[in-house]
């Protein structure tokens, strides 16, 4: 599960006040409230800026559920004298940020509910671009009410871009992190020059 900030649900029954928050924990990995069972074989962990008010999967968290994903840092990987090499992306001096994020709130026909979540994606800025093609949308803090706001979406597809690349970091890690089972320091510390 991961952390997510959004404004409270009153379809589901959540408290707060209006233009409050609530923080959450939600499945990584959207499941569209219409879906008749989840899918465990690929979960939508990613959605694509292009097309989020187009996709039947996106198109109404698009609308009423967005949210924010706070992070430190994410993972991607290159391809180097044919391994896949992995790099951690950051803010300069580790600061957090957020990701734009959608959420669902789906339930079984036995009653079993989850609450789930899709990271927005976009193209990369200049810098990663040697990584990957793509990176998250990454909001700035000033933006936050924006991509929470309730206003028509217009505005919010402009928020849909490359987080400025002066702005970020990143580094080799080992490949440690490949695995989930690890989940500890060592996942985030800089790949030693000659490993």
């Amino acid at each position: 599960d991961v952390p997510v900030i959004r404004q409270p649900d009153s379809t589901h029954n959540e408290g707060g006040s209006a233009g409050g928050r609530a923080l959450s924990m939600m499945r990584w990995g959207l499941v569209p409230s219409w879906s008749k069972e989840i899918s465990r074989a690929s979960p939508m962990i990613n959605a694509r800026a292009e097309t989020l008010a187009e996709k039947p999967s996106f198109r109404a968290a698009f609308e009423s559920r967005r949210c924010l994903v706070p992070a430190d840092g994410f993972y991607e990987w290159r391809l180097e004298d044919g391994k896949k090499q992995p790099f951690r992306i950051g803010m300069k001096g580790g600061a957090p940020f957020a990701f734009a994020g959608l959420w669902e709130h789906w339930e079984s026909p036995e009653g079993e509910k989850i609450e789930s979540v899709a990271i927005v994606t976009t193209a990369a800025n200049a810098k990663l671009q040697p990584i990957h093609a793509r990176m998250p949308v990454i909001l700035d803090p000033n933006d936050y009410d924006q991509w929470l706001g309730a206003e028509a979406g217009s505005s919010r597809q402009a928020l849909m871009r490359p987080y400025p690349m002066e702005n970020m970091a990143f580094y080799r890690v080992g490949l440690r992190v490949n695995s989930v089972r690890h989940d500890d320091p060592d996942c985030i510390a800089p790949l030693s020059v000659g490993k």
